[in-house]
């Protein structure tokens, strides 16, 4: 297939764009959107739940590789959207999907492939939003990291304060309103909201942080790993993909591009997005590890809501609480969108676009939104899933999928650099993610025995 346009070079010596346009198809896209609202929708995919683990990933790597892997994993994500783009615009319009991406490469197989990966990542990751404004707002179910959550605070427990009242409230009258919407450029203004509210909660944080230093309950974080405190120096490869999971975005790539003029705005948005997000993450960590230490927890929420002894106003710990409710809140409908178009690809291959279809968009809008309501409710905690996810599906969605994608090159578009550069991003993927989860399965095994020797004396 040719695409249009002309100028640049391809491997065969014909006159062809490395970056040609293509136009939105499948999502209803009309290239009216502007760059500023694809900035506020690629930032919001970006900033979720993810921001609550890099206190604890500084607390195991130390300040200045965190945010070294910070800015090389920001920098590595750059070029697999940039990958992405140059092969969907070869591709073709009728293509203009992830998965469609994956099945010009791979064929029908890698296509549903892609489908299933992102399906499981975008279904754990909204379970953990419900979970943790579930948390917020009632408190949590059930083990020693009990709280008793903004409403129970108020107004004690009543029926109505309770987890499954509230989540149900939540879904039907916040949520449904927002995911019932079409067009990804839609949610421009609550994406802009949502950024505002991470802002808020760095904001937040930090006013906390130099309570607390002026108080003298806290004290200047390690800049380095500190390996008494480690099982073993494979653990630091543990923080590897809570930030790979903290920058996975790439199913909200096509979207958010299909409603854009020019596939170089797109490329602006998401550079622009990068450094945004990577600077909320760098400053929410380092405020997180300056107030909480070494007691720095997976879900910093946690260290808020106990305020770690700091002496810190339950003000401002109910504000950060809830400001990142709000924001996973606002955030929840772009991930939604990448859910339903994946599963409606995976159930309805070849029928036209789901936004056309009124009946199909509804019911299966319905069907996952009161899918992820039970999971929310039957599952108190999956934070042990979640961090298995990171090293499996995410690492996957968003490096090794757009570098097997450059190394397979069906067009022939891809320069030596380029594929030294996907083999590259493939092999630090599957090497850290492999220690990374022989670690955790090694950790988990050594509390049990050490759990049991506990319980025998």
């Amino acid at each position: 297939m040719t695409p249009p346009a002309s100028g640049g070079k391809r491997a065969g010596g014909t006159d062809e764009p490395l970056l040609p346009e293509f136009s939105g198809g499948g999502h209803g896209g009309g290239g009216g959107a502007s760059v500023s609202g694809a900035v506020f929708n690629v930032s919001t995919s970006i900033v979720g739940a993810g921001i609550m683990s890099i206190p604890a990933a500084m607390r195991v790597l130390g300040v200045a590789p965190a945010l070294l892997l910070i800015a090389a994993v920001a920098v590595l994500a750059n070029a697999s959207v940039e990958f992405m783009l140059r092969y969907t615009g070869w591709a073709g319009g009728k293509r203009a999907t992830y998965a469609g991406l994956m099945g010009d490469a791979f064929g029908r197989g890698g296509a549903a492939v892609l489908n299933v990966f992102i399906a499981f990542t975008t279904t754990g990751t909204l379970v953990v939003y419900l979970i943790i404004i579930g948390d917020v707002m009632s408190g949590s179910v059930g083990g020693g990291d009990d709280h008793a959550g903004v409403l129970r605070e108020l107004f004690g427990a009543r029926w109505w304060t309770g987890r499954q009242f509230v989540l149900l409230v939540t879904a039907v009258f916040v949520l449904l309103p927002l995911v019932l919407r079409r067009r990804v450029d839609s949610l421009r203004f609550t994406s802009a909201i949502s950024i505002l509210l991470a802002v808020v909660f760095m904001l937040i944080s930090l006013g906390i942080a130099v309570y607390a230093l002026f108080k003298g309950t806290a004290t200047m974080p390690r800049m380095l790993p500190d390996f008494s405190r480690l099982s073993s120096p494979f653990e630091l490869f543990t923080a590897v993909p809570v930030i790979v999971v903290a920058f996975t975005f790439h199913f909200n790539v096509h979207p958010i591009r299909a409603e854009l003029r020019k596939t170089s705005d797109m490329k602006a948005a998401v550079r622009i997005s990068l450094v945004l997000c990577a600077a909320i993450y760098a400053a929410v960590g380092f405020f997180g590890f300056l107030l909480f230490g070494d007691a720095t927890m997976a879900d910093v929420l946690a260290n808020f809501d106990r305020s770690s002894g700091a002496g810190v106003p339950q003000a401002l710990n109910d504000a950060a609480r809830l400001s990142y409710a709000l924001h996973l809140v606002l955030v929840f409908p772009l991930l939604f969108f990448s859910l339903r178009v994946n599963v409606d690809e995976l159930l309805f291959p070849g029928r036209r676009p789901l936004a056309t279809d009124t009946r199909r968009f509804v019911s299966l809008t319905a069907v996952l939104m009161a899918v992820l309501y039970a999971l929310a409710i039957a599952i108190p905690s999956i934070w042990t899933l979640f961090e298995y996810s990171g090293s499996t599906f995410a690492v996957t969605i968003s490096l090794i999928f757009p570098g097997a994608i450059v190394l397979r090159d069906v067009h022939g578009i891809a320069k030596r650099k380029d594929k030294v550069l996907a083999a590259t991003m493939i092999i630090l993927a599957v090497v850290t993610s492999s220690i990374a989860i022989a670690s955790n399965i090694m950790s988990s095994i050594s509390d049990k025995v050490r759990g049991g020797h506990e319980a025998s004396r």
